[in-house]
């Protein structure tokens, strides 16, 4: 089977030794296309492979029309809103992600995020500690969880929000449960967001909830831009001044809202989440190991589309 790694932002060069040696164990031909400067280009590499791997590039229905022998694709990380899931199932391409291998680089951002905006962004003037401050995680997935252990590790009390997690889960580990998101909101100086973008979660996140949160509290973003409600964001940030916002996805209207509200606000130059070599070779490892694995067994166990 031929494998194409098709990352317009590359590997590291580890990570992409590691998975052709893991392919090439079990039989495979890896390509590499690498810092693409078209789509065209990448529409002329799938043309005959049977398996692809990619991180934030985005595989569309015209990518998968082009792509007439695939049968799997693989986005090497836990969000895959970059990859056409109705495409993929209209053709039977099993799509799939890693869960969890780029988790504890997210979850260490958040705290550093957390420090920074409560040091004022490390300029002088007294700052405050997050020991003894209420964290909020809307989520309690792999990276939320990590996030909690964290938190509680440097004095923090944490509570937690999701629907799909038994509330015992988040007991054993240290974490209350919250009744509601409004609950959640109302009582935490901080709120960090790892929901995904779905149709459910776009444009959520919002002035109702914002607004819950105690005198200066602070929303964290590393999960995606498109949860956030930006004009109801900034009629929050407007309505309470004491509310800041730090985000690893800057806003469509990021620079407006830099402008208007100064230290309040924060945005990373481009999204660090998962930007460490140890997720970079964790998640392409784990892609390639998991085509292996499905081309070996038929194993789908990390399949996202229906």
């Amino acid at each position: 089977m031929i494998i194409l790694i098709a990352t317009e932002k590359p590997f590291a060069a580890a990570a992409v030794s590691g998975m052709k040696e893991i392919a090439a164990k079990a039989g495979h031909e890896v390509r590499l296309l690498e810092k693409y400067g078209s789509k065209d280009e990448l529409l002329a590499a799938v043309a005959d492979v049977d398996a692809l791997i990619v991180r934030s590039d985005k595989v569309t229905a015209e990518v998968i029309a082009a792509a007439k022998e695939l049968k799997i694709v693989v986005r090497a990380g836990a969000g895959y809103d970059n990859i056409d899931l109705e495409a993929c199932t209209a053709r039977n391409i099993v799509a799939m992600n890693t869960p969890g291998q780029n988790a504890n680089a997210v979850a260490e951002l958040a705290i550093a995020m957390m420090i920074f905006m409560s040091r004022n962004q490390f300029t002088p003037g007294t700052g405050s500690e997050i020991k003894g401050k209420k964290l909020g995680i809307q989520a309690y997935g792999n990276v939320g969880k990590l996030v909690a252990a964290k938190a509680i590790g440097m004095g923090m009390e944490v509570m937690a929000f999701d629907p799909y997690v038994p509330a015992e889960t988040m007991e054993n580990d240290g974490v209350v449960p919250a009744s509601s998101l409004k609950q959640m909101y109302r009582e935490c100086n901080f709120i960090s967001l790892h929901i995904p973008a779905t149709p459910q979660t776009k444009g959520s996140i919002g002035y109702d909830l914002i607004t819950q949160m105690p005198v200066g509290g602070c929303l964290l973003n590393t999960a995606r831009k498109e949860v956030i409600n930006e004009a109801e964001l900034d009629k929050a940030l407007t309505d309470r001044p004491d509310i800041r916002y730090i985000t690893d996805i800057a806003a469509d209207m990021q620079s407006e809202l830099n402008e208007k509200y100064g230290k309040r606000v924060f945005a990373t130059p481009k999204k660090m989440g998962a930007e460490t070599a140890e997720a970079n070779i964790n998640a392409g490892l784990a892609a390639a190991s998991q085509i292996v694995d499905f081309f070996a067994t038929g194993n789908t166990k990390f399949k996202v589309n229906k």
